[in-house]
């Protein structure tokens, strides 16, 4: 099991989490700068971030009793929203930027706030990132979506000459619905 797939820890080992400032504000920048880069439609600036070998996985969740919660979202390889590869992804993309994606034609309004950025540095400097989001989309005339939940992402250090200190291995979107109401999940989160 990944770090993004395991389950949430508890309330006393999250509040003992210490970050150094100057991590925690990098993080933080690179993940605004990369909503940024979604927000204003600059989708292959935005995929450029990503590693070749990335996965972006948006796991179905389906309510349950207390003592089934470890079983609220789907496994990896069964039901997803969406699991793509890097190569999908970049499939997506050349989509939505080419005005042949219907579900984004015309393109969909969003803002992204993030919030409760936390994370865990491993020893190969390595960073499993947990936040909490909000996403708000309006398409068309009158059209109005929001998406909240938690996003475990992997973020790898980047080389030097890349522009940005990361680039993201792993992305877990669990959304807090368990019906969504949208009618597509045609952007990204």
């Amino acid at each position: 099991m990944t770090t993004t797939e395991q389950q949430p820890e508890t309330a006393t080992a999250s509040a003992l989490r210490t970050t150094p400032l100057e991590l925690q504000h990098r993080v933080e920048q690179f993940l605004f700068a990369e909503a940024e880069l979604l927000d204003d439609h600059r989708y292959q600036d935005w995929l450029a971030l990503w590693a070749e070998d990335a996965h972006y996985w948006i796991p179905t969740r389906m309510t349950r009793t207390i003592r089934e919660r470890h079983q609220e979202l789907s496994p990896r390889g069964a039901g997803a929203h969406v699991s793509d590869d890097y190569d999908q992804l970049r499939g997506r993309v050349r989509a939505i930027v080419s005005g042949i994606h219907w579900s984004e034609e015309p393109p969909s309004r969003t803002r992204r706030l993030l919030t409760n950025v936390r994370i865990d540095e491993r020893a190969d400097g390595t960073l499993d990132v947990r936040t909490n989001f909000w996403v708000y989309r309006s398409r068309l005339e009158r059209h109005q979506d929001w998406f909240a939940g938690e996003r475990f992402d992997t973020l790898r250090p980047a080389e030097a000459e890349f522009g940005y200190p990361y680039r993201i291995a792993d992305r877990k979107i669990v959304f807090e619905q368990t019906t969504l109401l949208a009618p597509s999940v045609s952007i990204f989160f």
